[in-house]
C-alpha cells in the first residue's frame, strides 16, 4: 500500500510517499531532511495532534485551551467529551492547568481571564 503525505514540520511542505505492508513501513521517499522522515514514520504508525478548543468558565464565558503536548489522534473526540464537562475556575492565567491528565497531556489555558 502506498500513502501520500505532505510534511507539515517546516515550510518546505515536502510531498512524502510511504510504502506500507500490513502497517509496517517499507520505505519513505520525498523528504529533504530527517525531520520529514520522522514525521512520516509517526504519522503512519502513531499519529498525534495538539487539541485546541474552549472550556466553559465559572462565570459562563469561554476560555481557549490546548493540550500541552500532542495526544493520540484517535483520542481527540474522547478528549473533547471530557472537556465538555469541565468548568474552569476564575481567575486564569496563560499556562494555568485546566485538566491535569488527558491521555498523557495537561490541558492549559491559552488566554488570561480575570
Amino acid at each position: 500500500m502506498e500513502r501520500k503525505l505532505t510534511c507539515i514540520i517546516c515550510p518546505l511542505g515536502c510531498e512524502l510517499t510511504v510504502q506500507l505492508e500490513d502497517k509496517e513501513i517499507l520505505d519513505i521517499s520525498g523528504h529533504t531532511c530527517p525531520r520529514g522522515k520522522a514525521y512520516a514514520e509517526a504519522e503512519c504508525t502513531a499519529p498525534t495532534r495538539t487539541l485546541t478548543t474552549t472550556v466553559r468558565c465559572s462565570d459562563g464565558s469561554l476560555v481557549p485551551v490546548k493540550t500541552q503536548t500532542p495526544i493520540p489522534k484517535e483520542k481527540m473526540s474522547e478528549c473533547m467529551e471530557i472537556l465538555n464537562g469541565v468548568t474552569a475556575a476564575l481567575p486564569l492565567a496563560i499556562g494555568d492547568v485546566i485538566v491535569e491528565d488527558v491521555f498523557g497531556s495537561k490541558v492549559v489555558a491559552t488566554q488570561n481571564k480575570p
